[in-house]
């Protein structure tokens, strides 16, 4: 045998036992009459000992010629280390070698395998199979592994089945850009890649499963901006006979689960809040209630004087920065510079200190007097001691870019801290969007989420005013989870999709298979799908999802490890029936 335990589990009640341990060469120190190996497999470190005094002159040798990461076998008896370590697990006992078998040498590694690693992203994205070596990767995912099991147990106790769906699929037009799969067998004929399951969901449901979930891999083919992958894991449900509250308690169940048993964290309730809300008080629809700074119009204190800047402006709003008033001047002009970046878009802002003694001093002074700033402060719930920065402009816009300097200044203050857990549903949101460029309407979530109940009639004289039964879970102000209450009927169904723009015979030749389904008795049902990437990094403390991801692309969508997307030879383009027009 390899190993009769592992590095990691040798302790003081070992000493004197035999044991067999095999692993990788983390490091050596050679001492001259003496040769320490420190020996590294997933389950920790045991310090290896070979001395001129117990060991033999030949084994002594090749302790020393040993490489790091090469992969060994020793045999020997643990001992009582001399200077112990009481820092790591194994730091009471080391293993005194009697045989020494080199299983496979290693080349010197391009990084090194430390935990605080001399190598950038791009090198350990190339040999990421060296970087899982590294204790922050592995240990992310075996906490990846924690996580998806206490999901698998959770569901499973609550009665979800795992159903398998096909990833070879029938493209469709709603969505982000899909992979296609060309079909050797029916030539010029294209699979599709699933961006979600959804309506082999919403089938099974028709088929009577009930209570459906899926730890499943999905694939958009969409622009890619900073911690996306064109390829992540979903946690996918539906359930049968539900209405909104009860998908909303079921999986506020699960989350609670596992921010106990994997976080030790407690929590009793989830706030809700509307979509509408979400983007008053906060700018956008996924808010972090971590902290405050909830924003605060301005326009009825702010346009009444001969600021046209503020008159002009269709949105006027500000937030309180808490101790901002001690900002100098030089730091409150980098942060106007921030905000006019392109990457926000502001052409300006106003602020105003809030003194300790009670008066304000502001950038627009010559227009406004201290009875006009403190209505601001009052608006903004600004204290002694604040700064408020107020943006204006088009609305939407403007909520935008408030929002982004409320994230940075939170950043910057310290107020999103990672080991605290803020979870909110955020419900009501819009049934369609309105493209300002082609002045057609797009369903926000998908074409199968369902109105509000009594809202349907609304579609045909104000379809921008139609709620959805639809709501996201959001958590530490990142999305983690989204869904709906489903159409379940042929008619609405069609209703639906006439209103998106679809002709009777698109909708037939993209969607019949499900319309038809519809006519078979088909249950109310809604569901929900979790991104696990993001969910996983976030209970992990961090936000950034390629971290917990074994072999994740980089930012440019390739895998830089096996240098893919890549070209394919001509004869396979034959066979598929394809040619390439370069």
């Amino acid at each position: 045998m390899y190993r009769s335990n592992t590095c990691g589990e040798l302790r003081a009640s070992h000493i004197g036992s035999e044991v067999i341990i095999s692993g990788w060469v983390h490091k050596t120190r050679d001492k001259g009459f003496v040769v320490w190996v420190d020996l590294r497999d997933r389950y920790g470190i045991t310090q290896l000992v070979f001395d001129q005094d117990r060991t033999s002159k030949t084994l002594l040798e090749q302790a020393r010629e040993l490489g790091r990461e090469t992969v060994i076998q020793v045999k020997g008896e643990v001992i009582e280390r001399a200077s112990k370590n009481p820092n790591m697990p194994t730091g009471y006992i080391e293993v005194l070698v009697h045989a020494l078998n080199i299983l496979n040498k290693s080349i010197l590694p391009p990084f090194t395998i430390e935990d605080e690693t001399d190598g950038g992203d791009d090198i350990r994205m190339k040999y990421r199979y060296l970087d899982i070596r590294r204790n922050p990767v592995k240990n992310n995912l075996i906490f990846r592994h924690k996580v998806t099991m206490e999901v698998r147990k959770y569901l499973s106790d609550k009665g979800f089945i795992d159903v398998e769906t096909p990833y070879l699929i029938k493209s469709t037009p709603e969505g982000a850009r899909d992979f296609l799969v060309p079909s050797r067998m029916n030539e010029g004929q294209f699979y599709a890649l699933p961006q979600s399951p959804q309506t082999f969901k919403q089938l099974l449901m028709v088929g009577g499963m009930d209570k459906y979930f899926q730890i499943v891999k999905c694939f958009r083919d969409e622009d890619l901006r900073a911690d996306r992958q064109p390829e992540f894991t979903q946690i996918d449900c539906e359930m049968a006979f539900v209405e909104q509250e009860d998908v909303l308690n079921t999986f506020e169940g699960l989350t609670k689960h596992l921010l106990k048993v994997i976080k030790g964290v407690e929590i009793e309730s989830f706030p809700r809040m509307t979509y509408d809300e979400a983007m008053r008080l906060y700018g956008n629809d996924k808010p972090d209630i971590r902290f405050g700074m909830q924003f605060g119009e301005l326009n009825e204190v702010a346009q009444h004087k001969d600021f046209n800047v503020f008159n002009a402006a269709e949105l006027v709003v500000g937030i309180a920065i808490p101790g901002g008033a001690s900002y100098t001047r030089k730091e409150i002009d980098k942060l106007i510079d921030w905000v006019k970046r392109p990457q926000v878009g502001a052409k300006g802002m106003v602020y105003v200190k809030c003194n300790e003694d009670g008066t304000y001093k502001s950038s627009v002074d010559k227009f406004y007097d201290q009875e006009d700033l403190a209505k601001w402060a009052e608006a903004t719930q600004a204290k002694p001691g604040d700064l408020i920065c107020v943006l204006s402009g088009k609305a939407n816009e403007t909520r935008t870019q408030l929002s982004a300097l409320r994230m940075e200044l939170a950043e910057r203050l310290g107020l999103r801290k990672p080991d605290k857990f803020a979870p909110l549903w955020v419900v009501d949101f819009p049934l369609l969007e309105l493209d300002e460029e082609t002045g057609n309407y797009h369903a926000m979530h998908h074409p199968f989420t369902s109105p509000k109940p009594g809202q349907l009639e609304l579609l045909a004289t104000n379809p921008g005013a139609v709620k959805a039964n639809a709501y996201d879970l959001v958590l530490n102000g990142n999305e983690i989870g989204g869904g709906s209450i489903r159409i379940h009927d042929k008619e609405t169904q069609a209703t639906m999709f006439k209103h998106l723009g679809f002709t009777p015979e698109e909708a037939r030749e993209q969607f019949g298979f499900l319309m038809d389904a519809f006519q078979y008795g088909a249950p109310p049902h809604g569901g929900i799908a979790f991104g696990l990437d993001r969910l996983v990094a976030i209970l992990g403390g961090q936000e950034t999802i390629r971290d917990f991801i074994a072999f994740p692309k980089n930012n440019s969508g390739r895998d830089v490890m096996i240098d893919a997307p890549a070209n394919i030879d001509e004869e396979q383009l034959k066979e598929l029936h394809l040619k390439l027009d370069l």
